[in-house]
Parts: structure tokens; sequence; C-alpha cells
């Protein structure tokens, strides 16, 4: 059996490496020309999306990502501040949480290096469809078309692939513009660094604006102690940072600024909504060349609503199915579970368990549950920063969270 992956994402390189490990013939096909060349947050890696790359990945793979990787249980509970750094709460104790956090760019870089001579890039996909006698094809802008028992699309929220067999787009604006960077933690204050701890925390103020500070430190917190196949692009303690905003034109034009220029607005935009000046350190120390801003992407909640197509030999995962915003942390995790799946699946196809468009049709139905679970809790968090927004949201915020500070002052 051939399968064409087109994408080379999280999801697309870990169904080329399960599919390349399990003998079958594989091509993934991605635009990119380098895989490191790509940003966003760092990635969380729950019990379940490692248990699926163990079913993907050499034993070895999973040894260095573990070893590049830190460990949620090592750091300190999550923090949740107002728009003066007040403390508000904290989340639960992770000290018995097997996820990891992972950066993206290591992530992607040993799954392209499972993958093999089978990744495929710098190839620009123009179409998907069927040849004349009804074999899958995947079509591109500069080489001659390229004929599967089975395509698969991993191209991100907006899937070609997706749009094909959708007959038009499988998400929309979620009503919110994010922007990233990164900021080493000796380069804060004293002050801000004893504030905001090794531990990872959400600020939301009134107005819909939000700062997430994600921590990340493969070495210190390391999911497995070995420095010898650690290949992690953060080297030392940093906060990885999201700053949120309704989306609205002053704030989606922003995303076309050079990198100090953003990073300028950004602190401007925390300061009109009257965000504490130490608060924004952790933006304002940033490496400006780390900043950048996306729009956040939402499919449906509802499970009935996504992969709306009758199974085939085409079929779609991950963001080109179930696009999901970064609040959750879940959406490379569901990818990497949707990969699993589907190989299985197929497996079973190859083995005559089942036709192969009714291995599909098991994915796709498994899919649409992962999805509506991932898209639900990303979205929670989605609409409450929306509803600082409004004029009783942004009151009730301004009145709440003072309150809310001083009863943890008391708890504590």
């Amino acid at each position: 059996m051939r399968v064409v992956v087109v994408g080379g994402g999280i999801g697309g390189l870990a169904l080329g490496a399960g599919l390349r490990r399990r003998g079958f013939e594989v091509a993934v096909f991605d635009r990119d020309t380098d895989v490191a060349a790509t940003g966003g947050y760092h990635i969380t890696l729950d019990d379940r999306a490692q248990s699926a790359l163990t079913d993907l990945v050499e034993p070895q793979i999973m040894r260095r990502l573990l070893a590049s990787g830190s460990a949620l249980r090592l750091r300190e509970r999550d923090a949740f501040w107002d728009r003066r750094g007040r403390l508000l709460g904290h989340g639960p104790d992770l000290s018995g949480s097997g996820s990891v956090d992972v950066d993206r760019i290591t992530l992607r870089l040993l799954l392209a290096e499972a993958v093999g001579d089978d990744l495929h890039l710098g190839c620009e996909v123009s179409g998907v469809g069927h040849d004349d006698h009804g074999t899958p094809q995947v079509l591109f802008t500069d080489r001659a078309p390229v004929p599967a028992d089975l395509v698969v699309g991993a191209d991100g929220a907006h899937s070609l692939v997706a749009r094909r067999l959708a007959g038009g787009p499988t998400n929309s604006p979620a009503g919110i513009i994010g922007f990233s960077g990164r900021t080493l933690r000796r380069d804060l204050s004293i002050g801000e660094q004893d504030r905001l701890r090794p531990r990872s925390g959400m600020g939301i103020g009134p107005r819909g604006a939000a700062l997430y500070v994600g921590f990340l430190d493969p070495v210190g917190n390391a999911a497995l102690d070995a420095p010898e196949l650690r290949m992690s692009v953060t080297t030392g303690p940093t906060y990885i940072w999201g700053a949120m905003f309704p989306e609205s034109a002053a704030t989606d034009s922003l995303r076309t600024l050079g990198a100090g220029e953003l990073r300028a607005a950004l602190l401007d935009m925390f300061r009109e909504r009257r965000w504490a000046e130490h608060t924004l350190e952790v933006i304002a120390r940033a490496d400006p060349h780390s900043v950048a801003g996306f729009r956040f992407n939402a499919a449906s909640t509802s499970a009935k609503d996504l992969a709306p197509w009758p199974a085939g030999r085409i079929t779609a995962l991950g963001d080109a199915v179930h696009a999901t915003p970064p609040t959750a942390g879940m959406g490379a995790g569901a990818a990497i579970r949707d990969a699993a799946s589907l190989l299985k699946h197929i497996s079973d196809a190859a083995d005559g368990t089942i036709p192969l468009t009714g291995a599909v049709d098991h994915f796709e139905a498994g899919m649409r549950q992962r999805g509506s679970e991932v898209l639900t809790l990303a979205m929670k968090t989605v609409r409450w920063i929306l509803a600082t927004d409004t004029t009783f949201g942004a009151a009730a915020t301004a009145v709440s969270t003072p309150l809310l500070a001083a009863a943890a002052r008391l708890r504590r």
C-alpha cells in the first residue's frame, strides 16, 4: 500500500514516521525547505500523546525526545494573575503529571529524522483528486502528479486537502489574534523572576487582554536525564509567552510589523489597558526576533461537524480537520493521536481485516471525538478572554480580580 501525506507539520511527520516504521511505502510532501523554520509556542505532550508517539517512532527517537523535553512534574503549580500581577490562584498539583513540554522545532526535527528520505521538502501541492482510473493522486505546481492508494491531508488549518473534501473551509477565525515570543529567565529582574517562578502562568484583564507565560527548561527539568541525547533548541530556563487580544483591524495590522516594532506595539496595547509595567517585562526583554503574530482559527466543537465528508481514499487529520487554538496546549498532541489511530486502521486494512474505506471510516469517527474534546477545552479560554471585552465583562473583571487577589493573600 502506498500512502502520500500532504504536509510536514507535526501530524504529517508523525504519520510518515509510523508508516515507514511499519514497512509501508510512504511519501510526505511539504512546501517548507527547512524543517527547523517553524515558530509558535512550545508543545505539551500528555500521556496519551506520548503513548501514541511510542507506536509511531523508534524507541531511540522517543528517548531523545524525553531527554529534550521539560517535565511538568518538576515545575511548580501554574499561577493565575490579574493585570497588576497580583496572584489570583493556582492550577492543579503537577507532581504526578506525566506530561512534557518540548520545543516545536525539536519535535519537528526528530520526526523528520524518523521519516528520513521519505520526506520531500520544497514541494508545492496544487490539488488532490483522482485520475481517470479512480486512483487518488496529488497534484503539484512543478512536478508530475503522484498516485497513491491513500492520500492524507496533514496541511494545517488552511488545508487544501480538507477544503477539497469538505467543499469549503473547515474552520473560521476564533476572534483572537495571538503574539508569541521567547524570554530567557536570566534576562528578567530579580523581582519578576521571583513572581513568575519556574512555572507557567496566565494573566487576564479587562478589554480582552491576556498574557500566557509558559516555562520551559529541558536542561534543569529534563524528562529523561540523558544529556548525551539532548537536542533541545532551548538550553536554559526560558519563558515562552503568548499575548492575546480580540481580533480587530488594529490587532490584525500588528502582524505586518517587524519584530522590534511588534514588540513595542504589544507593550503599548497592554499599557493602554492599564497593565502594571512589571508584568510586561517578559515582553519588553524578549528576543525581538522571536516575536511573531498569528490568527487563532477554530473548527466546530461539535463532533458531527468535523470531517463532514463520506469516508474514502482521501482523508485528513490534525488541524486540517479540527483546527485548535493553542489555549489548551493539546492541538499537536491530538494530531499525533490522529496519526497513531490512522496507522492502526491502515494496518488492519493491509492485513485484510477490513476494507481500506472502512478503515478510514473508523479512523474518522474516532478523530471527530478527539477533535471535539480538545476544541471544547481550548474554546473555553477563548470565550473567557472575549467575554472580558464586553461592557459587562470588562467591569466584572475590573471589580472581581482585586477581590480574588485579596482572598488569595488571606489563604496564604
